[in-house]
This record gives structure tokens, sequence and C-alpha cells, in this order.
């Protein structure tokens, strides 16, 4: 049988993540130093461990709804009253107002929702350039087309690059700050613009969180009470009003060390909630229910500690490639997206090839961009490990 021949489109128009192609190597060598994934390298909080596994042992380990554990959504709602200032009510509650969220199998789960509740084929969304890396394919996936808005050399997704990329086919435009590659963040005012754009063209603001916790001093605007010593990233959740406009994304993986877990969750207007968690139904059914009941942990966890850490190696990382070639410093999350220097005549793929000859992996710039000019390198790693990659590297573009 030629098999090939029933394969659909949306699958053959999608290619294997050149992430994953870079782990595929590094599990064939014997000690690489990997600078490659997006993966936190601290111990999940004991309370948080604590809490999923007397979830096992209560018995609840069959199905929720698919909404969600109803004590993680209560968390969740009570949470972003304290953070945003929004009223919000568990999906499905009754006499619930017009925000609400839900429980999501990661934040990709949230994304892939959101891309089939909102997007037809031919309409058309919105994306940065750089992107996290499943954005486009998630839109070619719904049949329909990502726009993507150059944001180089500074990676800023700003009103003035989105507005003339918006026509009468948009339906959303998607924000990612801090942001995957580049670890951009946006200030109050870039966020404000952004809003204000998409509330004059009448299309949604999807923006992605799922690094809202790895957010260095200098990119603050405010302080939650109950957490004096975490630092938050501008949002454009918080400014008012915005729980009309805006569907908001975030997850527990990147921030508690549990990525494997899969556990997000999605807040926003109801009439979009609904239509997720209706596609919710017939896909991911409901997220892990004994891990929900971890997550709920979460939200008492005291992550200053380990973001200082990632402080300390971002410093590192700026300070070493700052002396070779371009890199914007990061605000938040744990990558820095530094520019192959022009002179290597090189581009992105082809300086990561020569890296993993001397058995240092980094992921190139035309995994997350239609440019290959650029490499992106993770410092959720050991600190040892860090300076022993970036002496390879800096002496890379030294030669």
């Amino acid at each position: 049988m030629d098999t090939q021949r029933l394969i659909a489109k949306r699958a053959r128009d999608l290619h294997e993540s050149g992430i994953r192609r870079i782990l595929g190597m590094a599990s064939s060598m014997s000690d690489p130093i990997n600078l490659s994934i997006g993966q936190p390298d601290f111990h999940v909080d004991p309370a948080i461990r604590a809490a999923a596994c007397a979830g096992i042992e209560e018995h609840r380990n069959g199905y929720t709804l698919t909404q969600g554990d109803g004590d993680l959504l209560a968390r969740t709602a009570a949470y972003l009253g304290e953070d945003c200032g929004w009223k919000v009510s568990a999906h499905g509650a009754k006499n619930g107002g017009e925000t609400t969220c839900m429980v999501t199998s990661g934040t990709s789960g949230a994304l892939t929702l959101a891309f089939l509740a909102l997007l037809d084929p031919g309409s058309e969304c919105i994306i940065p350039d750089p992107y996290f890396v499943s954005y486009p394919h998630l839109a070619t996936m719904a049949g329909a087309v990502p726009v993507a808005c150059d944001t180089y050399p500074d990676f800023r997704l700003t009103a003035a690059r989105v507005e003339p990329m918006l026509t009468d086919k948009t339906r959303f435009v998607l924000l990612n700050s801090p942001s995957n590659p580049a670890g951009v963040v946006l200030t109050k005012r870039e966020c404000a613009d952004l809003l204000d754009l998409c509330r004059s063209r009448g299309v949604l603001l999807i923006s992605d969180e799922i690094y809202d916790e790895f957010c260095y001093p200098e990119a603050k605007t405010d302080r939650m009470a109950a957490r004096a010593d975490v630092a938050r990233c501008p949002s454009p959740a918080r400014l008012p009003g915005a729980e009309e406009t805006v569907l908001l994304i975030r997850g527990f993986g990147k921030t508690y060390g549990v990525t494997g877990w899969r556990l997000g969750y999605v807040a926003g207007p109801r009439a979009v909630v609904s239509e997720m968690a209706k596609l919710q139904q017939y896909t991911f059914v409901c997220a892990p229910s004994a891990l929900q009941r971890g997550a709920i942990a979460c939200f008492d966890a005291d992550m200053g500690p380990h973001v200082a850490e990632y402080k300390r190696r971002r410093e590192l990382v700026v300070e070493r490639l700052g002396e070779v070639t371009e890199v914007p410093t990061p605000g938040g999350a744990f990558y820095a997206f530094f520019r192959v220097p022009a002179r290597m005549r090189m581009t992105g793929t082809q300086f990561v090839e020569k890296a993993i000859e001397r058995q240092v992996l980094t992921i190139p710039g035309a995994c997350f961009s239609g440019r290959d000019t650029h490499v992106r390198l993770s410092f959720a790693t050991a600190m040892r490990n860090l300076e022993r990659g970036l002496d390879v590297l800096v002496e890379m573009m030294r030669a």
C-alpha cells in the first residue's frame, strides 16, 4: 500500500522541530555541553511534590471535569484577581461573569485550543518573528495563515510594527513576553499600545505568558503583596478592562520545574474559553488529574531564589557574548538570542553545527524565524556547564 498518499496535507506541511533534532543528537553524545533545552534545572518544591502525591493517594486519579479540578480553578481565579484585578469565574460556574478560566494540558494545549477555536481556513493571525516554534504550525494545522511580524533587531512586538499587518482577515495578535527565543520583555507602555490597537481593530490579543515569573528586576513594574520577593513582568492583562480583549495563557511547567506534568491555564472572555473547552472535550479530555492537585500548591511556592540564580547566569551570558557579538539583554525567561558575527560568513545553522563538533549544543535561529542569522542559547543549566559552553562559543566567534 502507498501509505504516503494517505497522509493529510496538514501533516505533510509540518516538519520536525529543530529543537527535537538537537535533543536527538544530545542523546547520542557522551558528554555534551547542553545549552539547548528550555528545561528548568532546579528540583520541584517539596510542597508541590507532596500535594501531587497526596492527590494520587487520595484517589484523585480519574477524570476531572473538562475545565479542570474545581479547587485548582478556584485558586487560579483568586490568583488572577490578586494579580490582574480580573473578576474570574471557573468555567461552567452558574451565574458566572463574562471572564472565565480553564485548566489545559500545558500552555501548548491552551495554544492549540485557542488556534482551533479562533481560526478558520483562510483567516489570519499575527505572530512575532522570531516566534516560539509551534506558532506558525498551529495556524497551518487550523488551515489559516500565520502572518509573521518582523521584530529584528530588538525583538519587540510593538503596535507600530503590528498595525500594518492587520487586515479584515486578522483574528488575533499573539504576544509572547518574556519571549522565547529572545527573553525580551515588553514595557508597560508597549503592552498598553498593543492592547489599544487590538481594541480599536476588534481583534483578540493572546498573551502567552509561560515565563511570567521569570522576570528580572529591571523589567518589573509592580509587586504582588503576597509575593514581594518576585518581580512581575509587565502584562497587557493588568491594564484596565483587559479581560474583554485579552486571552491570557500561563503555565506551571517552566516556572515551577514541572514541565512533564503538562499543566497550564487560560483565562479571558467566556465566549472564547467556552469554545476552547468544547474542543478540549474531544481532544485532551482534561489535564492530568492528580497533578492538578500539585499545581494548587504552586501558587504558594517561593521562586525568588531560583529567579535570582537565573539572573546571575543571565548576567554572565550577556557579559561574555557581548564581548564578541550582538545580544539583547533578556529581561525574562532563560534564553539569549545572539547574532552570528557577519565576518564569520556562516548561517546560524552552520554555527550550531560547528559548535556541535566541539560538544556544545545550541539551537539555530532558523527554528524560530524566517531568518538564519542568530542562535538561541538556554542558560537553564548549571553555572559550570554554562561557563564551559560560553568559553567554546566565545572562542569560536573570536577566531
